[in-house]
């Protein structure tokens, strides 16, 4: 059974949050992030693990992401 998860990570260097669902490996997702590449997040190298949650299905992880990016991530993990 696979597992889904969607996570909130943040940068100190960028003071930003980024938030996202994967199918993957948080461990080698956030690797991905802290990797030179030209997306929002290979800007800086030293996002970290803040907030997941796990799910059994790819449309619930995505259902959260959605909610977490409407309301706004440092909302959300206020609130949480």
């Amino acid at each position: 059974m696979q597992i889904f998860t969607t996570y909130i990570i943040h940068s100190e260097t960028k003071g930003q949050f980024y938030v996202g669902s994967t199918g993957q490996p948080i461990k080698h997702r956030l690797a991905q992030h802290n990797s030179k590449h030209s997306g929002f997040t290979g800007s800086a190298n030293d996002w970290s693990v803040v907030f997941t949650q796990e799910f059994s299905n790819v449309q619930e992880a995505r259902q959260l992401e959605r909610k977490i990016k409407k309301r706004g991530a440092k909302r959300f993990l206020e609130s949480f």
